[in-house]
């Protein structure tokens, strides 16, 4: 897998004049204090990382923080204020006298409450309560209205059989009360890493879990988080491929935001291994930059199903797509979803060929156009490998 594709993405888009799709409404708009609605901002955010290293992570592509240890103080809001890092945090009494701040774009509410609880006597009770997820969301949003309200769910959102959720395993049925709990709903399984037969290395639990939470919504935007490390694996660590694959099956299936997980307990713990791994630092930088490069795209509004419908002799569903608007056609993004080579025939509705032949290219070779019928095209997928296509109509 290559990972040039960033600079060509730049090229095409801000060197040649490459037309975007004209973006939606912002989803953040509703909120005077939260993430920006600049259509060319797409959230790329970190989990629970010290302050001191927001520099670094800035020039590696993140835009946002998520979580502070035990905060937030003033020392860690001033330190991102300086760098000039965006932070999701918890309403404590220093985030309360801190409600001008605009470093703070949207308050945190939990971490995996739908997962078994320590008991006080020692042990495990039941996860939190749905209800009581929903009156703490409503106690927040009175607090304050500015921001929006982050709650990141387990890995129970993608794999019932997760044991984790004790009394409630085996009960997806709870989620969509518990998204009714936030604004802005996430969750986090980490497949490459993950210590079950059932899970591990089976990257397409991360699409799962993103369509599952979609549906679930009812309009909430969705987030998910993203592997990078070993995590406490002694065997096992994604590949600057898995982790890209992983970020476009989630952002296909739905997903308006990243939270990159970056602590690492094996050998070692390292709080922020990403900054250690050159090669892994190196991929996520140019695949963040992509995304950044194509905020405008993926922010606008998804074109309908029948402008490019895709079949494949592997069986449905084997080839995910998200198709979006531009000026000359439409941009065609691809992704293999369980992990087999497969083929695929993508076949241009009216909307694209009433003006006549289409024309193919891939972002990574925009000069060199795909073969096409200019009614359709069909390629050649490895395993979870995603695919950018630009489609120009009326090429004749």
């Amino acid at each position: 897998m290559r990972f040039a594709l960033p600079i060509l993405l730049g090229l095409s888009l801000a060197t040649s004049g490459e037309p975007v799709a004209a973006p939606a409404a912002s989803p953040y708009a509703r909120w005077t204090r939260g993430p920006s609605p600049d259509p060319a901002f797409f959230p790329i955010a970190v989990w629970l990382q010290n302050p001191a290293k927001a520099p670094r992570y800035l020039k590696a592509g993140f835009n946002t923080y998520v979580g502070l240890w035990k905060g937030p103080t003033e020392e860690q809001l001033a330190t991102l204020k300086a760098a000039g890092m965006k932070v999701i945090c918890d309403l404590n009494d220093v985030g309360r006298q801190h409600l001008e701040d605009p470093t703070i774009v949207g308050w945190m509410h939990g971490d995996e409450p739908d997962n078994a609880q320590p008991a006080p006597g020692g042990g495990w009770g039941p996860p939190i309560p749905p209800a009581t997820i929903v009156r703490d969301y409503e106690r927040l949003r009175t607090a304050d209205p500015t921001r929006p309200v982050l709650l990141n769910l387990g890995q129970g959102v993608a794999w019932d059989g997760w044991h984790g959720r004790g009394v409630r395993t085996n009960h997806p049925e709870d989620y969509p009360e518990y998204v009714r709990g936030a604004d802005i709903v996430s969750f986090d399984i980490y497949p490459v890493t993950h210590d079950s037969p059932a899970v591990r290395g089976r990257l397409e639990f991360v699409a799962r879990g993103v369509e599952r939470l979609v549906g679930w919504s009812d309009g909430r935007i969705v987030w998910n988080c993203i592997e990078c490390t070993r995590i406490s694996s002694k065997t096992a660590k994604p590949t600057p491929a898995q982790v890209r694959s992983m970020v476009w099956l989630s952002l296909i299936h739905g997903s308006r935001g990243l939270i990159y997980f970056v602590h690492e307990w094996q050998p070692r713990f390292n709080e922020s291994a990403l900054l250690d791994d050159a090669e892994m630092l190196a991929a996520v930088t140019e695949l963040n930059r992509q995304i950044a490069r194509l905020a405008p795209v993926l922010n606008s509004t998804s074109l309908p199903p029948e402008t490019v419908t895709v079949t494949s002799p592997e069986g449905e569903g084997r080839i995910a797509i998200m198709v979006k608007p531009a000026a000359d056609g439409a941009w065609l993004f691809a992704v293999e979803t369980l992990g087999r080579a497969a083929k695929a025939r993508f076949d241009f509705g009216p909307a694209l060929t009433q003006e006549g032949s289409v024309s193919v290219s891939s972002i990574e070779a925009p000069d060199a156009p795909i073969a096409s019928d200019g009614r359709g095209f069909t390629a050649d997928f490895t395993p979870w490998e995603p695919r950018i296509y630009r489609l120009r109509r009326g090429s004749r």
